[in-house]
């Protein structure tokens, strides 16, 4: 996950330099994120990446075009909202629980935990 990672590599995609966000995901995660950061008006590009070994399902990475956007200040800052217009937490970032509890850091309000 992104948010556990503070440094972000940079890619050229066609010669264009692009942090990478989310590296070695899922086809579904790439595209969650994707309409998470559109809908906050950031710019990203999936990329298939094929498998090193034969019969092993492809992976993908997640990258944009803003090399200043670092997901952790989005998500910790508060800066990101759902496209129902709630304020993205870490656990929704992470696709832990589609439902928004403000005090993210409260154990004992997370659903997925009991």
């Amino acid at each position: 996950m992104s948010l556990l990672k503070f440094e972000h590599k940079i890619i050229e995609i066609d010669e264009v330099a692009h942090r990478i966000l989310e590296a070695g995901i899922t086809k579904e995660r790439a595209e969650f994120l994707q309409k998470l950061l559109a809908h906050n008006n950031h710019k990203t590009t999936i990329q298939e990446v094929p498998p090193k070994e034969e019969g092993q399902p492809p992976t993908y990475t997640l990258a944009t075009p803003d090399v200043t956007l670092n997901p952790i200040v989005k998500v910790y800052n508060r800066e990101l909202k759902t496209p129902e217009g709630k304020r993205v937490t870490p656990d929704y970032w992470n696709q832990k629980t589609t439902k928004i509890e403000p005090n993210y850091w409260d154990k004992s309000k997370k659903d997925f935990l009991k």
